[in-house]
């Protein structure tokens, strides 16, 4: 395991897992996506744990995408769209999505304890979490439309479980800013506290202290009642993703973002 992920308690029955970019927010790089996949994969082999809370040091959960990813994949987008369509190990999920769907994977439930912010990338891993508990002064968003793009992190298979389609499109062609409390009223987080971490710790007490047999049978039961394709949704997703990555408008937003001027769209 590497250092952009750290963990708390590895071994015991709850495992609290921290985004681990403090001084650039937790803000997502490639390998910090990996670390968390390598992570998720680790703790599903463990027949004892009992549930996982996700969260980030410093008092944020994640600001999303490093823009120096952006600039990263700019040099090689055949290669990068090439893996988005195809993951090269022959998943459904590409690298993107991955860090997602690990955790919605995991048997055990997997909690997400959001404070300061929580854009982009960084609240579609929240997304994947069973539970998400945020401080209402938390500021929450769906934020690729900043960037000319579309969340392709498995939102796909998390949002539809959540609001309606009406307002799903809005918060994601908009990339419009939530407080903790106002992302609770569109249906994003599962509940509101002051001290989010704190809140999340009890509900994992309270969870482990339920048959693990019970709790892991209830997460697949639930997931079920709620499924959608995954497949084809994650290769939906790749898809559009692909087409949108450096086409003239999508380089055009990247640009006016980066200028701070009005983009000029054709």
């Amino acid at each position: 395991m590497g250092t952009l992920v750290s963990v708390i308690d590895e071994q015991g029955p709850v495992v609290e897992v921290r985004l681990n970019r403090p001084r650039k927010k937790n803000a997502v790089t490639l390998e910090l996506l990996d670390e968390l996949v390598e992570l998720g994969e680790a703790l599903a082999d463990r027949d004892d744990l009992r549930a996982v809370i996700l969260t980030g040091e410093g008092g944020d959960f994640s600001a999303g995408m490093d823009t120096g990813v952006l600039m990263q994949m700019a040099g090689k987008l055949d290669q990068v769209k090439a893996e988005m369509l195809a993951p090269p190990d022959g998943r459904t999920a590409n690298r993107f999505q991955r860090p997602a769907q690990v955790w919605m994977d995991l048997p055990v439930p997997v909690i997400a304890a959001i404070e300061g912010v929580c854009f982009g990338a960084g609240l579609q891993i929240a997304l994947a979490a069973d539970f998400r508990i945020a401080a209402p002064e938390a500021r929450l968003s769906i934020m690729e439309a900043k960037w000319g793009l579309i969340p392709d992190m498995g939102i796909s298979l998390s949002l539809p479980r959540l609001m309606p389609v009406d307002r799903a499109k809005a918060l994601i062609m908009t990339g419009q800013v939530l407080s903790g409390e106002a992302a609770l009223a569109e249906g994003l987080v599962t509940r509101v506290a002051p001290d989010p971490l704190a809140a999340a710790r009890v509900l994992a007490g309270e969870l482990a202290a339920k048959s693990p047999d019970a709790v892991r049978a209830a997460k697949v039961l639930a997931d079920a009642l709620w499924a959608g394709e995954t497949e084809a949704d994650l290769a939906l997703e790749a898809r559009l993703q692909a087409g949108l990555l450096g086409a003239p408008n999508q380089i055009e937003t990247v640009m006016a973002q980066m200028q701070k001027r009005k983009p000029d769209y054709r």
